[in-house]
């Protein structure tokens, strides 16, 4: 697997971890998600959230190198920027609090980097995430892939509960992970990716 690939796998844990700053949000919870595109403007926040988020899913696999903790803040910009990735991010308030990568390729596309503040996870925030993808897909897009740590059951259970079925696991070095795919029904889009 390249290291592209490796950035993919992700956490979404219910593990009540406080935020790394210790402010309390009191009142965002109730707060509706709100959905959007994460551009350029927003990269800081971004790599914030994603290092956040990453740090328990390092410490599980005794490797602080991961792709989303080693990322600069150049190279999340750059990817913010290509034509065939959308990273989806997910608001309450004015606060960033997840996300989710999405790579286009032809009739394929393919997840990762899901990621949820530590102080906000197991509220369902992930599983909005993933179920608003589809309506950023390509008309074109049949099949959906995505990759998580072998260990990671909760990630595993998340992508499964949605309809996304194991297909391998590939060995990278010390690490193992899962790949999971979903074929798209008809209907299953809600529309193109905006502005196409």
């Amino acid at each position: 697997m390249s290291t592209e690939q490796a950035e993919h796998a992700g956490p979404e844990r219910a593990d009540g971890a406080a935020q790394p700053d210790g402010e309390q949000h009191d009142g965002e919870q109730d707060e509706p998600l709100r959905i959007d595109v994460v551009g350029a403007p927003h990269a800081g926040e971004l790599l914030t959230v994603r290092r956040a988020a990453f740090v328990t899913e390092a410490q599980r696999y005794g490797d602080p190198h991961l792709p989303a903790l080693t990322q600069t803040l150049g190279e999340l910009v750059a990817d913010l920027q290509r034509p065939d990735v959308v990273t989806i991010g997910g608001w309450q308030g004015h606060r960033l609090v997840g996300s989710i990568r999405v790579e286009l390729e032809g009739d394929k596309a393919t997840l990762g980097r899901l990621a949820v503040v530590p102080d906000l996870q197991g509220l369902g925030i992930g599983t909005q995430l993933l179920l608003a993808v589809l309506q950023y897909l390509p008309e074109q897009t049949q099949e959906v892939w995505v990759f998580t740590g072998q260990d990671s059951k909760q990630n595993l259970a998340l992508y499964a509960k949605q309809g996304y079925e194991h297909q391998f696991d590939q060995h990278t070095g010390e690490l193992t992970y899962a790949y999971l795919r979903k074929i798209l029904g008809d209907g299953e889009l809600a529309h193109g990716l905006p502005g196409a």
